[in-house]
């Protein structure tokens, strides 16, 4: 997925930098998404996040590849753990999804 962001990227999605930290079963990824460009770090970073989302790869690659968008069941079920869910459509249509 990070390999594919690069040609993937839309610019003008967000107007600020904006922090997501995808907790995604053993594996930790920070994405900054901006309004020209973004930053990928594997693992956290200290910086103050925007949105923490936490779902199993499984489910983050049915999202990613398959278009599947999850609706109300899955976050209150706790297939996905989200504090800021509302900013996770800005994100994907960051990246073209």
């Amino acid at each position: 997925m990070i390999s594919e962001m690069e040609a993937a990227f839309c610019k003008g999605v967000f107007d600020k930098d904006t922090v997501f930290r995808f907790n995604l079963e053993q594996e930790t990824i920070t994405i900054a998404v901006g309004p020209d460009g973004y930053r990928v770090v594997r693992g956290a970073t200290p910086e103050a996040v925007d949105c923490e989302c936490s779902t199993s790869a499984e489910m983050f690659r049915k999202i990613w590849y398959d278009g599947y968008r999850p609706g109300l069941m899955d976050f209150l079920g706790g297939a996905i753990r989200c504090d800021n869910p509302f900013l996770l459509p800005g994100f994907l249509k960051a990246f073209g999804r």
